[in-house]
């Protein structure tokens, strides 16, 4: 039996196949249940990390941004700029993930950070979609970033980098779309 997260990524992917008609995937995605269980599974995955310790054998030195949102900052951005960075981030979330994926020892971690991995592959579609539609901007500066040492670390900035310039462009996105 699919899980829920599959189901919900058959549907954006659906919904992204579609929307050269009239369908969006951002549509999606402004149903604020989609995000809400991103960030349920995000946290169900950290608990679980934490929970086996160190017997999971996984350590190591994750690349992962700084999640922090300086909101004059982030206002000044225009929408291509904040969808650069979002999506930058996003991108070092994956790869931080299937490091740990890769030395991950136990089956039920592996299927919730496949999960992880497929949602935030999701994510980063649907604002990709966002790019065609804002207008285009100077290269972005830089992404700030900084390093974790394990993966309940990782997991908690993916839920907060989620939270956060996730949630501030999907949301204005959103808005922009009711208008």
């Amino acid at each position: 039996m699919p899980s829920a997260s599959g189901l919900v990524n058959v549907v954006l992917t659906v919904l992204m196949w579609t929307a050269g008609c009239q369908a969006s995937p951002l549509r999606a995605v402004c149903d604020p249940r989609v995000l809400e269980r991103f960030l349920r599974e995000a946290r169900d995955t950290e608990a679980a990390m934490r929970s086996c310790g160190g017997s999971c054998g996984v350590m190591g030195v994750y690349t992962v941004p700084v999640t922090n949102v300086d909101f004059t900052d982030w206002e000044q951005k225009d929408a291509e700029g904040q969808v650069a960075e979002v999506q930058a981030g996003l991108s070092l979330v994956v790869q931080a993930l299937q490091a740990v994926r890769e030395t991950v020892s136990s089956s039920p971690l592996s299927g919730l950070l496949d999960n992880n991995i497929s949602n935030i592959h999701s994510l980063i579609h649907i604002i990709h979609s966002l790019s065609s539609q804002a207008r285009p901007s100077a290269h972005p500066g830089p992404l700030a970033r900084t390093q974790t040492h394990s993966p309940s670390e990782l997991l908690h900035v993916q839920t907060n980098f989620l939270r956060g310039k996730v949630k501030l462009l999907l949301s204005a996105a959103c808005r922009t779309l009711g208008s």
